[in-house]
């Protein structure tokens, strides 16, 4: 696991430039460094060694050093491709994942090597030949790609913070985008909150030659080969299959593998697999607050598996305290309330290992949210109340002041893209309006995601809204804050469950099989917690999702840290932004158990990432608060 940067060559930017950008992501390759310039880009590169200890060093080159490779990630299947390419007449120097991108690029041309990959990966070619360079980004975004482009310059990194480094990025906030943040609590689209920078985005690649740069898509997740006739017995055998072999793909390593282990079924299933194969350290977070920990349960499974547990313990100081840092090593203003606990599960792994498996995924692509169900009533609804009678409905509702099923009426009238509530997951439309200073700032955001229902408008609710959350929850939320929070502590992390094989098989099945009824009652991931049955306790398999709790709702009541709200709340960022009164009342909402604690944290954390990334706008300078972990240092 490594970070890289780089750039286009331009008058005034110092050949050191690319070693202060590169430094700026050390915290993703500690272990080497190692750079490539030349009249047209100059290449950056920090590993973190993984596999093939000894060699490996980037970047890479192929013959003639006509080509020059920095890759971050890992290619699961590179040893069947290395013996592939060899039968072809490829040679190679080293047993490294990274050389099968150099020969297969060499061998098979850009599109042809993305379409055999099965890895989490980001990388950029530059292709001495043909002047261009060429990167990509894996299947569903495990791993990132940023560039720069504001028509002069072209830059690009594993994380934005890199451009710092160079003196001809110009630092501007997108401040179009900051209702789509507010709605969603990340941006989902390849916009960011910086002008002119840029993700690639999950199964794209981009090529930049003569001044311009375009993209393009290699790998789309579809549901066009959906398999009514499969069962629940059928897809969760199949799935026992699937695990086990992504599990053992996601076990290749040349330094020992942990495990994140938290109560739920995903984070245990995939303990148990990689149990079977050697023996393997497992972490687990919690509070002293039993109430919001999950170590009773992590701990007891793991001693019934016969597997070593660490639990780790965070406290209301350790959350607060690290959150300006969150909000710079997160790049942009994520605020999901769990990425501190991810980064400290990480901090606590790192102490003994490098790399850690986890369980993301599953609820995605098997359909384990519970807001997946209601779809149903919504369907039913829609089915035996005509259109003209269901907006007339909502549209009385709209006028009535709060009573029972008024929310449901109101949305019952509304076409799912703009209904389903990650559209609106923090803030909606007129809540944003109360807040947002500038009223010209709140757009409509669900006609900005519109385009990913239309993907899929053929297929059921539930089927659309996994879909949608596979194209932005699951890459720009909880992908990114598990890529972040870890990276920072230098620590891999590998998610067995975003898999292409995976995924392509839960793409074929059912809605009957990934979310069916019992006793009345509905069991979300039904094949999935099937398969993981057949393998762990059934207790672990049938267990309620938990998500990943904390006392934040509690703490933000807390004086102690009440206070550092407040005054954020009243900083000059605030009032830039913000109209202040409205965030008091939220705040005194809160306290009478009748506001969202969402609404606070992305506020909050907001102005703390403003503070951070634009100290020299404020008078609150949120970064001197920012503490580097000890390879930033």
């Amino acid at each position: 696991m490594c970070g890289f940067c780089g750039y286009i060559n331009q008058a005034g930017i110092p050949k050191e430039a690319i070693e202060n950008m590169a430094n700026k992501i050390k915290h993703r390759g500690p272990d080497d460094s190692g750079y490539f310039q030349n009249e047209d880009v100059s290449l950056g590169f920090r590993r973190l060694s993984i596999i093939d200890l000894a060699h490996g060093a980037q970047p890479m080159y192929g013959d003639n050093q006509s080509l020059a490779l920095t890759f971050n990630g890992e290619i699961y299947n590179y040893q069947e491709l290395q013996k592939e390419l060899i039968n072809e007449g490829q040679t190679f120097q080293t047993d490294c994942d990274s050389e099968v991108l150099i020969r297969g690029y060499e061998a098979w041309g850009p599109k042809k090597l993305l379409s055999k990959l099965r890895g989490m990966f980001a990388f950029v070619i530059y292709d001495q030949t043909k002047h261009q360079v060429f990167g990509a980004r894996d299947h569903f975004g495990i791993k990132p790609l940023y560039y720069y482009d504001d028509g002069t310059n072209f830059m690009w990194g594993s994380e934005i913070k890199a451009f710092l480094g160079n003196p001809n990025f110009k630092k501007e906030l997108n401040e179009d985008l900051l209702a789509v943040h507010l709605s969603f609590e990340f941006i989902p689209s390849k916009e960011t909150m910086f002008k002119h920078v840029y993700k690639v985005m999950p199964g794209q690649y981009f090529v930049y030659k003569d001044g311009a740069v375009t993209t393009d898509t290699y790998y789309k997740y579809n549901y066009d080969h959906i398999d009514n006739h499969q069962t629940i017995a059928e897809d969760a055998q199949q799935i026992e299959k699937l695990v086990d072999d992504s599990v053992k793909a996601h076990m290749i390593a040349d330094v020992p593998v942990g495990s994140f282990l938290s109560s739920g079924v995903d984070s245990s299933y995939v303990f148990n697999e990689a149990a079977k194969l050697q023996p393997i350290h497992s972490y687990s977070l919690g509070f002293n607050d039993s109430k919001f920990s999950e170590l009773a349960w992590s701990t007891k499974f793991a001693k019934e598996i016969k597997q070593e547990n660490t639990p780790i313990t965070m406290t209301g100081d350790d959350y607060f305290d690290f959150l300006p840092t969150m909000m710079y090593y997160m790049d942009e203003p994520l605020s999901n309330p769990s990425a501190p606990q991810l980064f400290f599960l990480s901090r606590g792994a790192r102490k003994d290992v490098p790399v850690t498996l986890s369980g993301e995924g599953a609820d995605e692509f098997f359909g384990g949210y519970n807001t997946y169900l209601e779809a149903f009533t919504f369907e039913r609804y829609q089915k035996w109340v005509p259109q003209f009678l269901r907006s007339m409905l909502g549209h009385v509702a709209a006028k009535f002041p709060r009573f029972h099923g008024r929310r449901f009426l109101i949305r019952g009238a509304e076409p799912l893209w703009r209904r389903y509530y990650r559209v609106n997951y923090v803030f909606d439309e007129v809540d944003r309006a109360k807040v947002l200073k500038n009223p010209a700032l709140n757009r409509d955001t669900a006609e900005y995601s519109k385009h990913i229902f239309d993907e899929v408008a053929g297929h059921d609710e539930v089927t659309q809204e996994q879909y949608f959350d596979i194209n932005t929850w699951l890459p720009f939320d909880i992908l990114q804050k598990a890529d972040r929070m870890s990276m920072a502590n230098s620590l891999e992390v590998r998610t067995p469950l975003v898999d292409k094989v995976v995924a392509n098989f839960a793409a074929t099945m059912p809605t009957k099989t990934r979310i069916t009824f019992k006793d009345g009652k509905p069991v979300t991931k039904a094949s999935f917690r099937k398969a993981a049955a057949s393998q762990v306790p059934e207790v672990v398999a049938d267990k309620e999702k938990l998500g990943f709790p904390s006392p934040i709702a509690q703490w933000i009541n807390d004086p102690k840290y009440h206070g550092r709200i407040v005054e954020a709340f009243h900083s000059d960022i605030a009032q830039r932004f913000f109209n202040v009164d409205q965030l008091d009342y939220i705040l005194e909402q809160h306290a009478h158990g009748k506001s969202s604690m969402q609404k606070i944290f992305t506020i909050y954390t907001f102005i703390l990432w403003y503070g951070v990334y634009f100290p020299e706008n404020t008078n609150m300078h949120y970064d001197q608060k920012v503490v580097l972990t000890p390879n930033d240092r």
